[in-house]
């Protein structure tokens, strides 16, 4: 076993574990890792110099298998709304399939093996990269039928730039300025030489926007999800 196994297998773990407790939901990492362990799987396969038929077989039967297994998986993950972003939790129904699908990949190898399948050719990157890329097509799908952004990215500049911010104690749009003070002889009242007849009329006229009607929030999930709605968004979307 290779160095490079080793390293993708414990990374793929790591990334079930963690999205087990639940995480934000952000493109590089909904996108990212199935493209490139399927890229270094298929690499790897091309690197095999005696690659024959009954390799090429078996590698479509096991990549359906395991295509299927990804996209069944995908509808198991619970898909839900903190702070404006999409998250996602593995529920337990993910671990089964997980777990079912592992022992079908390693039936389907040993079958291979048996009717004359070279080891070499269907590596076990290339197994996990089409399972996660069907798990990606089903998953990616229902995230952006519910309308609610992606979690951006922790490296991205924009946070970045947020822990250089002030912080937001008190609105600073003259739409919303601060309330009023009390007027005594120590605060007398602030002149409004645009409206004169009217003290503050932004402050009577425009209250604090709230989370419910503010015009930028995103719609909240009130349930994951199925892969049925997220069919016919797609339906919708191309019909528009």
């Amino acid at each position: 076993m290779s160095i490079g196994l080793v390293i993708a297998i414990v990374a793929v773990i790591a990334l079930v574990v963690k999205r087990f407790y639940g995480e934000p939901m952000n493109a590089r990492d909904t996108f990212g890792p199935p493209v490139i362990l399927l890229a270094i799987g298929v690499y790897s396969v091309s690197k095999v110099t005696d690659l024959n038929g009954t390799d090429i077989t078996w590698l479509i039967i096991g990549g359906a298998v395991g295509l299927a297994f990804g996209a069944l998986r995908g509808t198991t993950i619970g898909i839900f709304t903190r702070d404006g972003h999409l998250w996602q939790r593995y529920t337990v129904r993910t671990v089964i399939v997980w777990a079912v699908s592992m022992f079908a990949g390693f039936v389907i190898s040993a079958l291979g093996t048996t009717m004359g399948m070279h080891h070499d050719a269907r590596p076990t990157t290339l197994s996990i990269g089409i399972s996660m890329v069907g798990e990606m097509c089903t998953l990616g799908l229902r995230a952006l039928s519910t309308g609610v952004p992606f979690a951006p990215d922790k490296a991205s500049s924009s946070s970045l730039l947020d822990r250089f911010a002030p912080p937001a104690s008190a609105p600073m749009n003259p739409l919303y300025p601060r309330p009023n003070r009390p007027e005594t002889e120590d605060h007398p009242p602030v002149p409004n030489h645009r409206y004169p007849n009217q003290s503050h009329p932004e402050i009577n006229a425009a209250p604090y926007p709230s989370a419910s009607t503010h015009p930028h929030q995103p719609p909240r999930l009130d349930h994951s999800p199925t892969l049925r709605e997220a069919l016919d968004w797609l339906n919708r979307t191309r019909h528009r």
